[in-house]
């Protein structure tokens, strides 16, 4: 990273500005990513669109899992870069998803918690949802390295 994009992602993340961060992953636009503050006050929600192109399963009609598990890593990984002490850049080092259900093409909503930060690693958990948040389509826990971003005022 230059020295622009370093002070770029401070800046974003003092304002916490995920919606940003968001806007510069090609994939999450295209899948259909959004995120926004939860009503309930409890962190971010991030909210999956009901795209026709990420349809797996046109008989059902289903969400393709790999759209779900790239919704949820997404997920995972702008909480994560956001809740952490200081500004990091996490590279996923290990994923493990349960599909629980059948994800329809309706609005899918997915919520993180930072499970643990050390020095060097952090764990992530994720669940995902349509109807209630209690009945998740998904869960997945997420192992990331994390590495160090220094602002160039420091």
């Amino acid at each position: 990273m230059n020295d622009q994009d370093i002070e770029w992602l401070a800046r974003t993340r003092q304002r916490g500005d995920v919606a940003a961060w968001l806007a510069r992953i090609p994939y999450a636009r295209r899948i259909g990513v959004s995120v926004e503050n939860a009503t309930d006050g409890d962190g971010l929600l991030f909210r999956l669109a009901p795209c026709e192109d990420n349809i797996g399963n046109v008989l059902l009609p289903a969400l393709h899992g790999g759209v779900v598990a790239a919704f949820m890593e997404t997920a995972a990984t702008l909480d994560l870069m956001l809740a952490v002490r200081e500004p990091r850049l996490p590279r996923v080092v290990d994923v493990s998803i349960d599909y629980l259900r059948t994800a329809r093409v309706v609005p899918t909503l997915a919520r993180c918690e930072l499970l643990r930060e050390g020095r060097r690693m952090a764990n992530v958990r994720v669940w995902a949802w349509q109807e209630e948040e209690s009945a998740p389509v998904a869960t997945a826990r997420l192992h990331f390295a994390l590495g160090g971003v220094t602002t160039p005022d420091a």
